[in-house]
């Protein structure tokens, strides 16, 4: 591994921790001495990194701090591909052509060698046949990031009709549906609804009262699911 290389998995290491972090774990997390390891976390601040602490302390990476485009592994390139082409054929339009500009920009900043690896990539997604939806999904997700309120009518899997006000915090995209994971105030609980069963769509406009990160974590909890 190169000096640059092994400089990499330095901070890509501290980005996996929001606490300081000990030196030995650092040394063992990255292959090197303890004393390599001091070398390198000040090779780094020399160059601009917002690294925070001393011996004995701990490490941090302040939030914020970016590289510049540096090397993909092999594995890397080949996750990228593979997670980009299984959006780009099973979201919605506006996300499918997302993935694609997503990728067309690391392409931009790869080296050439690399570049080349990605177009040339053999890891295919098969053909999806998800089921057709009523709704844009786009403005479902924009709901989700403003944390807003939407009224949706729903047909279930019975095929009754019921109008509903809902807090959606959570899309999941499986291989033939996707499914939204709200607290409904009908219910006054957690549902989940499939997106091709939405009738139709509306945007209140209004903040839901909790933070999706709360329900997030509250709808984990119930499910069994670690954070």
């Amino acid at each position: 591994m190169s000096r640059a290389e092994r400089l990499l998995d330095l901070i890509q290491v501290l980005r996996r921790h929001r606490g300081p972090v000990s030196g030995r774990h650092l040394a063992e997390a990255t292959g090197v001495s303890l004393r390599t390891l001091y070398r390198d976390i000040a090779s780094l601040q020399a160059q601009g990194a917002a690294i925070e602490g001393e011996p004995g302390l701990g490490y941090v990476l302040r939030p914020g701090f970016t590289l510049p485009p540096l090397m993909f592994s092999e594995e890397e390139i080949e996750a990228l591909v593979l997670g980009m082409r299984w959006v780009a054929g099973r979201a919605d339009t506006p996300l499918a052509a997302a993935a694609g500009d997503a990728l067309a920009k690391i392409a931009a900043v790869l080296p050439p060698a690399l570049s080349d690896r990605l177009d040339a990539s053999t890891l295919m997604v098969g053909p999806a046949e998800t089921a057709p939806e009523r709704i844009d999904l786009s403005a479902l997700r924009g709901a989700i990031r403003a944390q807003h309120k939407v009224a949706i009518r729903y047909r279930d899997a019975g095929g009754a009709e019921s109008e509903r006000v809902v807090w959606p915090f959570a899309l999941g995209f499986f291989e033939r549906v996707r499914v939204v994971v709200a607290w409904c105030e009908a219910r006054d609980d957690f549902r989940h609804f499939r997106t091709d069963r939405i009738e139709a769509l509306g945007l209140t406009g209004a903040r839901y009262p909790r933070p999706r990160h709360a329900l997030l974590r509250e709808w984990r909890t119930l499910q069994g699911i670690a954070p």
